[in-house]
C-alpha cells in the first residue's frame, strides 16, 4: 500500500487531506478517560499541517443509530486533539451538512477541522453497498486526497474506511503503516518461543483468532471471563462465572489440537471468585476468596486468575522471544481484581521478547494500571482488527489502501 511519506512527497500543501483516525475515545461524560487513540494519530497529522495541508478529520464514537446523539459526540475527542497539537482545532456540528462544508471551507494551509461523528449517518454502516457509496461520495466532495489512519475500524466495511478510500487518491498513515509491520511480525517469520495470552469476557469473541494461532503460536495462555468455559469443557465446577455452554464443544476440540500439535494450553490453576460482582464505580472493597480454578463453589464467580496462576503466567512468559497480548486476565477495573492483570503486564515489561498490547481493553489496563507504554514492543489501537488480521481475514479498510 501507498503510505503517506510518498504522499508528502509529492505535496499536499493548499490540498484538503481527510484523514479518518480512530477517536473512539472512552468517555465518563464530558471527560474523556483514556486518549491513547487521539495521541495515536499526532504524527500523521502533524506531517501533514507541517506539510501546508488542510486536514479534515473524521472519526466514529460508539454505537449511535445512524442519526445524531449527544451523548456520542466528537466535540471533546476535537478539544483534546487541539490540545495536543497546540493549537485550534475548528469543530463542525455534522458531517456533511453545511457546518462540514463550512469548517472545511475556512482551512488556511496547516490548519485542522473535526467532523461530528460519522455514525451520525445510516449511511457510514449501510450494509447496502448504494446507501454506503452515496454517504461516501458527499464526504469524498470534502477533500482532495484520502489518508487511513483509523486502525481500529479497518475490519469494517463503512463509508469512511472501505467506499471513501477508493474514490479519492488513498494513502495508509504513519499509525496503520507501524500496526501493519508489527502485525506482520506475529505471522510471518516469528521469533520464537512465541506465547499468546488471551483474556476478556467471552471466548466466542477469541476463538478465530485460536484457531490460527494453534498453527503458530507454541504457547497459549487463557485468562479472564474466556477461561471459565474452557474449564467447564474439562469437566470443572465454574459455579455462576462467565460461560459460554455452546463453546464447549469447540473448547474441547482446540484442547485436543493443541496437545495433538505441541502447543502448551496453560489455563488457571487458582481464581479469585466471590458472590457478587464489585462495584466498579465506588471501589468498595469485594473481599473476594482465593481457590483452586478446580473447586469453585457453584454459588460464586471467578473474577480474577490468583496469584499461582500469576507466577505460572510470568515463568512461561519468561523465555519467550514474541508475545501477543489480548485481553484483561479479570476485572482489572477493581483493585482487588487488578492483579492478575498487572502480572501479566508487568511480566510483558520484564521479558526482552518483542511484546504486543492487542488492543482494547488490554491496551486501556496498560494505561490505567500506570505501565510505561514505551516499556512495550507496541500497544495497538484496534483490539478487533488486530485480532481479525491474526485470524488470517482479509480487513476491508486496509483492502482499500491496497487496491
Amino acid at each position: 500500500m501507498k503510505t503517506i511519506d510518498e504522499l508528502l512527497r509529492q505535496g499536499v500543501e493548499g490540498k484538503r487531506v481527510f484523514v479518518r483516525a480512530d477517536l473512539n475515545v472512552p468517555q465518563d461524560g464530558t471527560t474523556i478517560t483514556d486518549d491513547g487513540r487521539i495521541r495515536a494519530v499526532l504524527p500523521t497529522i502533524k506531517a501533514l499541517t507541517g506539510a501546508g495541508a488542510k486536514v479534515v478529520v473524521a472519526s466514529h464514537l460508539g454505537r449511535p443509530k445512524g442519526e445524531p446523539d449527544p451523548a456520542f459526540t466528537l466535540r471533546f475527542a476535537a478539544s483534546r486533539l487541539g490540545e495536543l497539537l497546540g493549537r485550534p482545532v475548528a469543530f463542525a456540528g455534522d458531517t456533511i451538512g453545511s457546518e462540514a462544508h463550512s469548517a472545511v471551507a475556512g482551512l488556511d494551509n496547516g490548519q485542522v477541522a473535526v467532523l461530528e461523528n460519522l455514525r451520525f449517518n445510516a449511511g457510514e454502516t449501510s450494509k447496502d453497498d448504494a446507501e454506503r457509496a452515496e454517504f461516501a461520495a458527499r464526504l469524498a466532495a470534502l477533500a482532495d486526497v484520502y489518508v487511513g489512519d483509523g486502525f481500529g475500524a479497518v475490519h469494517r466495511k463503512h463509508a469512511s474506511v472501505y467506499d471513501l478510500a477508493r474514490l479519492l487518491p488513498s494513502y495508509a498513515g504513519y499509525l496503520i503503516a507501524t500496526e501493519v509491520g508489527v502485525l506482520r511480525k506475529l505471522t510471518d517469520d516469528v521469533k520464537r518461543p512465541y506465547v499468546v495470552v488471551l483474556g476478556g469476557a467471552k471466548v466466542s469473541d477469541k476463538l478465530g483468532v485460536i484457531d490460527h494461532l494453534l498453527e503458530k503460536a507454541d504457547r497459549i495462555l487463557i485468562g479472564g471471563g474466556m477461561a471459565y468455559t474452557f474449564l467447564k469443557a474439562k469437566g470443572h465446577e465454574v459455579g455462576i462465572s462467565l460461560l459460554q455452554e455452546d463453546q464447549i464443544p469447540v473448547c474441547l476440540e482446540y484442547l485436543a489440537r493443541a496437545e495433538k500439535k505441541g502447543v502448551e494450553f496453560v489455563l488457571p490453576v487458582d481464581v479469585l471468585v466471590s458472590a457478587d460482582f464489585p462495584d466498579l464505580k465506588t471501589k468498595a472493597p469485594a473481599n473476594p476468596t482465593l481457590v483452586a480454578s478446580t473447586a469453585i463453589p457453584a454459588d460464586q464467580e471467578g473474577l480474577d486468575i490468583g496469584p499461582q496462576t500469576r507466577k505460572l503466567y510470568a515463568s512461561k512468559l519468561a523465555d519467550a522471544a514474541t508475545v501477543f497480548w489480548n485481553g484483561p486476565m479479570g476485572v482489572f477495573e477493581h483493585p482487588d481484581y487488578a492483579e492478575g492483570t498487572k502480572a501479566v503486564a508487568q511480566a510483558l515489561v520484564d521479558s526482552p521478547a518483542f511484546t504486543v498490547v492487542g488492543g482494547g481493553d488490554s491496551a486501556a489496563a496498560v494505561r490505567i494500571l500506570g505501565f510505561d507504554e514505551d516499556a512495550f514492543g507496541h500497544i495497538s489501537t484496534g483490539g478487533g482488527a488486530s485480532l481479525e488480521y491474526l485470524e488470517g481475514k482479509t480487513l476491508p479498510g486496509l483492502a482499500a489502501l491496497e487496491d
